[in-house]
């Protein structure tokens, strides 16, 4: 498939496509007239890539755990797992995010917020 069917069928622009292929995230062949040709199921496989990067995944993330979902001998299992320890990233990251918070609201009013606590 060329990149243009590949995009209209993924929901994206070529540009988008060109970049994931750029870092590793699909391949394709050139055809003798150099274009691009993309197996059928990098269709899948994109919309696997959109909603890993909505659930908060890198795409470096994506790519590494793309291969070992498809290694994995039950793949559902695998998956919970990885999501299991996303939200364990997010909940410390939420964490990180109240405490700054804190000390903002803590701070307002008090002239230059950005001086140390004495």
């Amino acid at each position: 498939m060329l990149i243009g069917e590949l995009a209209a069928q993924a929901g994206l622009t070529t540009d988008a496509v060109r970049f994931y292929e750029k870092v590793g995230l699909v391949t394709s062949r050139r055809l003798a007239n150099g274009y691009r040709d993309f197996p059928p199921e990098t269709v899948a496989w994109l919309h696997y890539v959109r909603t890993a990067q909505a659930l908060g995944f890198s795409l470096a993330e994506i790519g590494r755990l793309g291969e070992e979902v498809r290694d994995a001998p039950d793949s559902a299992e695998r998956l919970s797992l990885l999501f299991t320890e996303k939200i364990r990233i997010i909940d410390a990251r939420m964490a990180e995010l109240a405490a700054m918070r804190a000390d903002l609201a803590d701070r307002v009013g008090t002239g230059c917020p950005l001086r140390p606590e004495t």
